[in-house]
């Protein structure tokens, strides 16, 4: 029986070691650990790669969106749209400034927030006052979007960004699994809106060998700003005229992650063709409605951080394939406002029914650059013998 984890980091690595070794010991030597050369250099080099004119590396993705929220001066009285179909870092980082999130369920293609539905939220739940949008239930003031790019694919961005220019609202874009990821016309994901929010935990298409990430922005003012709140609002060192975190990311992380950035678009490649053989496959096999393969929208370009299905009897499809050595996964099981911690906001079962749908049926396939035939055609084939 052919073994497919969901991700195996290992085959990577040993691409990679004959240079990853050389620039951990070059570090190490150096004992400068902290905001570097590498971290200077790896800023610039995805900034240019995500098509943004400056980045900010920070110490994890979950720190990105938090730096990104406190950049744009939103916290206690203000409210930011998301997704509730999201990692949870998404609408934790909101409240953790003191601000609330305010859920729009999804498009039920694409699993990302439906540009109709925000604007169904404003014209019925929201008034303007002078140059402030006010949700009219809870008389907060609306004062960004944060869209996800979930999964690899970018969020119908022209629309949101419409919302938001109509309404002075910061864009701050939940890149998070999304880097290489394109829009229409080649604009990347993190170049859109304001600032842009990546990860480099190690499962995503650039994973550091631990936590890490960036912000990206085309804003020189914002640039600064995270810059300086990055170091806990001290400017120059040890002076504060605001307060901030201790978001850095390491010289080591940086290091290696410069190393893995020249290999990027190859692995994409390795996942969209992967993902291709699937979508090929499954459509072979006719499986119908039993089993709806990812939609990659034409004109943009979509890196396959996951390959989500949606799968009729999603949780035994799980078990059969967990038997026959086949590794997948179930990104969320739970969306954000049916989660205990959320219970304040006063969203109930029923409220964003394409979010709870896709909770109830979707399902993540293995698909890593990696992977060798045997592996790809087993995992159909296990799929296929499913629900015959």
């Amino acid at each position: 029986m052919a073994n497919v984890p969901l991700l195996d980091l290992k085959a990577q690595f040993a691409q990679i070691r004959a240079e990853v070794m050389p620039i951990i010991d070059q570090v190490c030597a150096s004992q400068q650990f902290i905001l570097g050369e590498h971290v200077r250099a790896l800023e610039e080099e995805v900034a240019r790669y995500c098509g943004a004119s400056a980045g900010i590396g920070v110490s994890s993705g979950t720190d990105a969106l938090l730096l990104a929220l406190m950049a744009a001066g939103i916290g206690a009285g203000d409210e930011v749209i998301t997704s509730p179909f999201t990692f949870f870092a998404t609408a934790g980082t909101i409240a953790r400034v003191g601000a609330r999130p305010v859920f729009c369920d999804i498009d039920p293609a694409t699993f990302n927030l439906s540009p109709p539905a925000v604007q169904d939220f404003i014209d019925q739940q929201c008034l303007a006052r002078g140059d402030s949008l006010i949700n009219r239930g809870t008389g907060g003031r609306i004062k960004a979007l944060m869209p996800v790019h979930l999964y690899g694919q970018s969020a119908d961005m022209d629309p949101l960004m419409q919302i938001a220019r109509r309404h002075s609202l910061r864009v701050i874009e939940d890149a998070a699994q999304a880097i290489g990821t394109e829009y229409k016309n080649g604009a990347r994901a993190g170049s859109i809106g304001d600032i842009g929010c990546f990860s480099f935990f190690p499962s995503k298409n650039l994973g550091a060998f631990g936590d890490a990430g960036l912000c990206t922005t085309n804003d020189a003012d914002l640039a600064e700003s995270m810059r300086v709140l990055r170091v806990h609002g001290g400017k120059p060192k040890y002076f504060h005229a605001v307060i901030g975190g201790n978001f850095r990311i390491d010289e080591l992380q940086a290091g290696i992650l410069r190393v893995k950035l020249k290999y990027l678009d190859g692995w994409t490649q390795g996942r969209q063709r992967n993902a291709a053989y699937y979508d090929a496959a499954f459509a072979a096999r006719e499986l119908g409605s039993k089993l709806i393969t990812p939609a990659a929208l034409p004109g943009g370009r979509h890196i396959f951080n996951q390959y989500i299905v949606r799968a009729q009897n999603r949780d035994a499809l799980k078990k059969s394939l967990g038997d026959h050595g086949v590794g997948c996964e179930i990104y969320y099981p739970v969306p954000l406002h049916l989660q205990q911690c959320f219970a304040y906001l006063g969203y109930h079962a029923g409220d964003f029914p394409q979010s709870e749908r896709a909770a109830a049926q979707t399902l993540a396939l293995p698909v890593y650059p990696e992977l060798q035939p045997a592996q790809l055609a087993h995992v159909v084939a296990t799929v296929a013998e499913f629900y015959a």
